[in-house]
């Protein structure tokens, strides 16, 4: 029976200093450690908000040994907003627990244009108008010669 490799997240968001500045600090304890406590794969994202570490093992028993290593803790409890600036758990790109990160979505283009405020639409009031005289009409008084 194999079993099924299980991504993991760490998001870091910025708070009293930057979290690029956290993550150049701790990326490399954290690739080693994740590396020899068994992480098949693991990749850095950053964003405006923050960085995260995602990294894949093969089971959550080699996730929960890696997570209470010294080295690991010790990067968690520096991070920028320790109260609200730290977030774990399973999956990638979102905590939906997919196995899949999220696919960016398309960045606004410069080419692209508004559109036009609608126009209102022209009234055009036909009840005040009444139709020519039957006995008048075609003859050279109707046209006014």
């Amino acid at each position: 029976m194999s079993l099924m490799a299980e991504w993991w997240s760490i998001e870091v968001l910025h708070g009293e200093f930057s979290a690029f500045l956290w993550q150049e600090q701790h990326d490399s304890a954290l690739i080693e450690a994740a590396l020899t406590n068994g992480a098949v794969d693991g990749a850095w994202h950053a964003d405006r908000w923050g960085v995260v570490f995602e990294v894949c093992f093969e089971d959550e028993e080699r996730w929960e040994r890696f997570r209470s290593l010294p080295a690991v803790r010790a990067a968690l409890d520096g991070v920028p907003d320790p109260v609200n600036g730290l977030l774990v758990y399973r999956g990638r790109g979102g905590g939906a627990g997919d196995r899949k990160p999220r696919k960016p979505k398309p960045a606004p283009s410069a080419g692209t244009v508004s559109l036009p405020e609608p126009q209102a639409v022209p009234h055009l009031d036909l009840t005040g108008i009444s139709p020519p005289d039957p006995v008048r009409a075609g003859t050279a008084e109707a046209s006014g010669t």
